[in-house]
């Protein structure tokens, strides 16, 4: 029998380090790298203009990703997606993905907090500054209010990090 791929996916409030974290896991385990801003810049160039727009073009991306993700997956390849799982709806779609062919999946959780997370979009402020318009505290305090930490009960298996330390699930 062929060993499947693994997926491995973010939450994180932004900010937090998910690009980042998910680029340098997708180095470590030689795994493909999946970006979410990268698929919408290009499928979408300067049709994102507002939150609501990229809850309507992400929700229009999944579908395509989801059947890409799983045929990877199917081929032994693991898979690192720097799609936000910020929500146990999002969450849900990850271990779908995952589960629908029998692959098995990580979560990791980026659990910084507000200023932490503040201290990191102002700085991606300066070294990308054509995020400018997005990376405020303003957009940070309208997305954070849909944040839902991951729960136990969600059927996950989470790997938190707390300020680049790792914290074990309880079983």
């Amino acid at each position: 029998m062929r060993q499947l791929g693994t997926l491995y996916f973010f939450c994180g409030k932004m900010g937090a380090g998910k690009t980042t974290k998910s680029k340098q896991l997708a180095k470590e385990k030689h795994a493909v790298l999946l970006s979410e801003d990268e698929w919408l810049e290009s499928l979408y160039p300067n049709e994102i203009r507002s939150f609501e727009d990229y809850i309507k073009f992400s929700a229009q991306l999944k579908p395509l990703v989801k059947m890409h993700v799983q045929n990877i997956l199917s081929v032994g390849t693991d898979v690192v997606m720097d799609f936000p799982a910020n929500t146990q709806k999002l969450r849900k779609w990850f271990l779908d993905m995952a589960s629908e062919v029998n692959a098995n999946h990580q979560l990791i959780f980026l659990n910084l907090n507000n200023e932490q997370c503040l201290r990191q979009v102002a700085q991606r402020r300066i070294e990308q500054p054509q995020r400018a318009a997005f990376d405020t505290e303003a957009m940070f305090i309208h997305v954070t209010k849909f944040f839902e930490a991951p729960e136990a009960s969600e059927g996950l298996n989470i790997l938190e990090l707390v300020q680049h330390s790792v914290i074990e699930p309880e079983k």
